[in-house]
């Protein structure tokens, strides 16, 4: 049901005045500490969490989110809709219901049934957790999970990384054809590197390019 620190983070109460920094500016408690999972706190409490995993929850419609390259280091949010907000991937905390569907929504969330605009299975990381609880009272929870999974196909969390497209190489690179004949062997070096050189291109006759060109003859 993923780490221990997640329920903590889900339920946490951001955007409160910190009870420390009372009479400071922008003491609103928008830090959670994945190690301590304990209250949300914050800026000025910072200092008290050196060489802790710290994420910044943010907002947006007054909802709780958090940016996918940095929760990314921690769990797998795959099969979660994302969303650009400020030219920054996002996703949500929790669940959004919505009252009734718009029109023309065409995906869904399995939990709270709100409209996607793309093809993903759940709104929010709650929602998600909500959707691994419920496979797992039927029998079946290996569809989806939490734990990142290493590139060599392990189980073990590659720390932070996972197999996202901003980490992986193209896929598109690795059809073409160059890397194609790196991989049937040709093009290897003396040095044992493999390297693809293009062709020599035929020398250049000098000689032609300055020939003046001879009296036009009319086609008869």
């Amino acid at each position: 049901m993923g780490p221990p620190w997640l329920k903590p983070m889900l339920r946490g109460d951001y955007f409160i005045p910190c009870s420390v920094h009372l009479d400071s500016n922008k003491n609103e408690c928008n830090f959670f500490c994945l190690d301590c999972m304990g209250n949300a706190f914050c800026s000025y409490c910072l200092v008290n969490h050196r060489d802790h995993r710290v994420l910044q929850i943010r907002r947006s419609s007054y909802h709780n989110v958090v940016r996918v390259n940095e929760i990314q280091k921690y769990i797998d949010i795959s099969s979660i809709q994302t969303y650009v907000i400020n030219s920054a991937k996002i996703v949500f905390l929790n669940e959004r219901p919505q009252p009734r569907p718009g029109k023309g929504i065409t995906f869904t969330c399995e939990i709270c049934a709100r409209g996607l605009p793309d093809c993903f299975r759940f709104c929010s990381i709650g929602c998600k957790l909500n959707g691994m609880r419920s496979e797992g009272e039927e029998g079946d929870a290996d569809g989806i999970t939490f734990s990142l999974k290493n590139k060599s196909g392990g189980g073990g969390i590659l720390d932070g990384f996972d197999d996202s497209d901003e980490f992986s190489t193209p896929k598109k690179a690795l059809r073409s054809g160059v890397f194609n004949r790196v991989l049937d062997g040709g093009g290897s070096s003396s040095s044992g590197d493999d390297c693809v050189c293009p062709e020599t291109p035929p020398p250049f006759n000098h000689s032609n390019s300055s020939r003046r060109k001879g009296v036009p003859h009319r086609a008869p």
